[in-house]
């Protein structure tokens, strides 16, 4: 696997991923774009402030590493995984009345920690945790995903075919992940869960989530229970479904949560007839993996395995928010698109994105968007029902024909 190696202290392997990038005088006085790769092996163009910014972020996941170990060996190990607090979306659920100041303020102080950002040699254990994917492995017996991985070799689907045609065009030049072994892995992974979960099968965009999972989460059968409890616990219901109802329907969510939170931006796209379906569909679809640079679509990840699918609006609403300005003095709809695509491609810094998220945008719990998407799923349905019906007809005059 990708950047594996056993057996390493903690504290030297995070090291070793984060080296400083250094440009060459020559680009550094001609201020021309250059390539690197990131901590995840994929490459990145930029100016030199880019590498800049790139690398006081480097030094900001050291400093939180830091503070993650201090945390380990003071608490212990496994400090954040008491079983009296469950973290729902936006609160703290209690399972029991006694519950003591010390639990609650861990629960506090982990809350905190995971929005500032896991460390990366940190993410597979802590996501594996926090997530609910630890638990719902436990459920099955311990061969689960190898019985499964052999049961399915060779059968032959509509959603087996869709994932071969995808692979190569997963981060492609990635340097594992575009490669046999790293397509092998990617499509037993997408193929296990096509017959785990058939009602989703495969969707496209699913391809570069569980690309990335397996990227963090070093071993096939881990990042196979990740995609498992994103997609029936973590996120809503039916995003990837044949009709993607699911997508539909966040996508109408946050219309309205844009016309709440940047209601100018709203009114000035919709005078402008720009419908953020353009944008933002990819975003929810692929969860910003094709759309973020891999360190802040990860700090995304941190905050969305831990809190729930919620911050996926607020990171939304925060692109946005970030180029309001810029935005009220477009005129075309292929200035907005630029305008957005071009800010989420360097967003380098997590924090730059984060801070607006979750402390301009203003606070959503859970509750609030569970009530807006039962508000927007009637129409939905109808839309889709409308749209088949025509299809349907369409069909029918054909045979005619």
């Amino acid at each position: 696997m990708f950047g594996i190696q056993n057996r390493r202290d903690l504290t030297m392997e995070l090291q070793s991923q984060i080296p400083i990038l250094r440009p060459s005088i020559h680009a550094r006085r001609a201020n021309i774009v250059v390539k690197f790769q990131d901590l995840y092996g994929f490459t990145v163009e930029g100016n030199v402030d880019d590498v800049n910014v790139l690398n006081e972020v480097r030094e900001k996941v050291r400093n939180q590493g830091r503070v993650w170990w201090a945390l380990e060996a003071s608490k212990g190990a496994n400090w954040y995984l008491q079983p009296e607090i469950l973290m729902i979306g936006d609160g703290i659920a209690l399972k029991k009345t006694s519950l003591k100041i010390s639990t609650l303020t861990n629960a506090i102080t982990l809350k905190r920690l995971v929005r500032k950002g896991i460390p990366p040699v940190l993410r597979p254990k802590v996501w594996f945790s926090l997530s609910g994917a630890a638990k719902k492995k436990s459920t099955v017996p311990e061969s689960y995903y190898s019985d499964l991985s052999k049961a399915v070799d060779g059968k032959v689907t509509p959603a087996t075919l869709q994932i071969d045609h995808d692979l190569p065009r997963t981060f492609p030049g990635h340097p594992w992940l575009d490669t046999p072994e790293g397509h092998a892995a990617l499509r037993r992974v997408l193929v296990g869960y096509s017959f785990r979960d058939s009602d989703v099968g495969y969707c496209q965009g699913l391809n570069y989530v569980a690309a990335l999972l397996l990227l963090v989460m070093k071993t096939e059968e881990d990042a196979f229970w990740m995609l498992a409890v994103l997609l029936e616990n973590v996120l809503v219901r039916d995003c990837y479904t044949t009709n993607l109802s699911g997508c539909h329907v966040e996508q109408r969510v946050f219309k309205d949560l844009l016309a709440q939170k940047c209601p100018r931006i709203a009114t000035h796209l919709d005078d402008m007839g720009f419908d953020v379906s353009l944008v933002a569909t990819e975003w929810f679809l692929c969860l910003f993996s094709k759309s973020l640079p891999s360190e802040t679509t990860l700090r995304v990840w941190d905050v969305l395995f831990y809190e729930g699918a919620k911050v996926l609006f607020h990171a939304a609403l925060a692109i946005f928010k970030m180029k309001e300005n810029e935005l009220l003095m477009t005129h075309q709809v292929g200035d907005v698109i630029n305008i957005i695509q071009t800010t989420s491609h360097q967003l380098f810094d997590p924090d730059e994105l984060l801070t607006v998220a979750f402390e301009k945008i203003g606070s959503m719990t859970t509750n609030t968007i569970s009530k807006q998407r039962k508000k927007q799923e009637p129409a939905v349905m109808a839309e889709l029902d409308q749209r088949l019906r025509r299809l349907n007809s369409l069909k029918e005059t054909g045979k005619d024909t």
